[in-house]
């Protein structure tokens, strides 16, 4: 699902400071629903520094790493955006069905519910190994975002009814 798609993790990586020689021992702290507070670094750094964090397996088993460049990353990151919003207008799509099913405007926010999708969405961050931070904003945005289209829905449909 959406999940999969975190554009963000590139850049909760590198908004982090890592002080350790092998440059990644701190990030573990970027991967918590809370992130630590973050401070003002003047250092400039060699680039590329640290590692890559990305790896592939190849159909050969040769294990590859994502990326060479800034420009590679980016490229990466617009593919993974497009594959996102496909996948957002799908979210979208099945929220406009859900209106056909409430009786009030009301109805349409269910704290409770959107609570859970939350809650599933920290969980699978965490087995998938992604920050959780990054996991709730965007669900929270998302959740927000479909409550208020939502809500135009409800509102338009009974607005059109009425002048039949």
């Amino acid at each position: 699902m959406i999940l999969g798609l975190f554009i963000y993790l590139p850049l909760a990586l590198l908004g982090c400071v890592a002080a350790s020689p092998n440059g990644w021992d701190r990030v573990q702290a970027c991967y918590a629903e809370e992130l630590p507070p973050l401070r003002a670094n003047p250092m400039a750094r060699e680039i590329p520094w640290g590692t890559p964090s990305v790896h592939f397996s190849s159909l050969n088993g040769t294990l590859s790493t994502c990326c060479e460049s800034l420009d590679g990353v980016r490229e990466a990151l617009d593919e993974i955006d497009k594959q996102f919003l496909e996948l957002l207008n799908r979210r979208m799509a099945y929220v406009q069905e859900a209106t056909r099913f409430k009786h009030t405007r009301e109805s349409v926010n269910v704290p409770a519910r959107n609570k859970q999708i939350v809650e599933r969405a920290k969980r699978e961050a965490v087995r998938l190994g992604m920050p959780v931070s990054v996991a709730k904003a965007v669900y929270e945005t998302v959740l927000k975002a479909g409550i208020r289209f939502e809500e135009c829905i409800f509102d338009e449909y009974e607005e059109s009814c009425k002048s039949l």
